[in-house]
């Protein structure tokens, strides 16, 4: 790569000795670094505590942050839109907006409506409570709304507490303080990476819940893929009046290697990164091509 010329102050501190002067320059400090500029969703509803606490916690260390989220929770939405002429939307407070939809729509609204031609650095989605893991992210509406946002060009991160375990509210809650310094971390790593330009395209999130009260630190990171198979099951029972009794359950298979799940399940936080497309992988479009090689209408 070719070196690129200093630029006149950078020469002249350079030379400052050889210009005669016998008093020495002081050093050029470091730039801080520049706040993200964030819009930040979920799919817990614009007001969920875990929305809340990690608003708080970006904005405390120095980001600049507009909450653009459900007016109501619209958990498992995963990436529905709005097919309607008209949305409500309410402007509860400055830098607050509450949608009458889905995440997607939340973060379509704040793309177009709020940020509009100055796009946000970062489209933050979280912290949702309970965990988007294997074949759950793919229905979920926090990954969804992180989806959304890539497939507007704009990088994106989904943010999740919680394991495959029945739920523990006040664990969860407590849990959601270390995975909001985790993401902190994280943007400040990515922002270091960019140099300037554009973070890393989209990630999903996962932070295990650890200790008695739910607060303990992660044993560390993964680099994980997303576990295809289902994480919960369900079973049906005919009540008889034209409705049927549904009961959900945690699907008890083993995690596959590398997953997301078998990360959570070490106590690790799982980073999974994440693309808008159902592009298949080259074996399966390989497969694919045979299929159809001479078949006609």
């Amino acid at each position: 790569m070719p070196r690129r010329p200093l630029r006149p102050p950078a020469a002249l501190l350079l030379c400052a000795g050889a210009l005669g002067g016998t008093a020495s320059a002081a050093p050029l400090s470091p730039a801080p670094p520049r706040p993200l500029r964030i819009l930040l969703t979920d799919d817990d509803g614009y007001d969920a505590p875990g929305i809340r606490m990690l608003s708080d916690r970006l904005t405390a260390a120095g980001h600049d942050v507009t909450l653009v989220a459900p007016l109501t929770d619209q958990s498992g939405a995963g990436t529905r839109i709005w097919d309607a002429p008209t949305i409500g939307v309410r402007h509860p407070r400055p830098k607050v907006w509450a949608v009458a939809g889905s995440p997607s729509d939340a973060v379509d609204f704040g793309l177009s409506a709020v940020f509009g031609d100055h796009a946000p650095d970062l489209v933050v989605s979280g912290t949702n409570f309970g965990p988007d893991l294997a074949a759950m992210a793919t229905h979920s509406g926090t990954v969804g709304a992180a989806v959304t946002a890539v497939e507007h060009g704009v990088p994106a991160i989904a943010v999740s507490t919680g394991g495959l375990e029945p739920p523990v509210c006040d664990r969860i809650l407590n849990a959601m303080r270390p995975t909001d310094d985790f993401v902190v971390e994280l943007l400040d790593r990515l922002r270091d990476g960019a140099r300037g330009g554009r973070l890393l395209p989209g990630l999903n999130v996962d932070h295990p819940v650890l200790g008695a009260d739910g607060s303990g630190t992660a044993r560390g990171a993964d680099l994980t893929t997303q576990d295809p198979r289902p994480a919960l099951t369900s079973a049906y029972a005919d009540a008889g009046d034209g409705t049927w009794r549904v009961t959900v359950g945690i699907a008890d298979r083993p995690a596959r290697p590398g997953s997301d799940v078998a990360a959570v399940r070490a106590g690790r936080v799982s980073v999974s990164p994440i693309t808008p497309g159902w592009n298949p992988a080259a074996g399966d479009r390989a497969r694919a091509a045979a299929l159809l090689a001479g078949l006609r209408p």
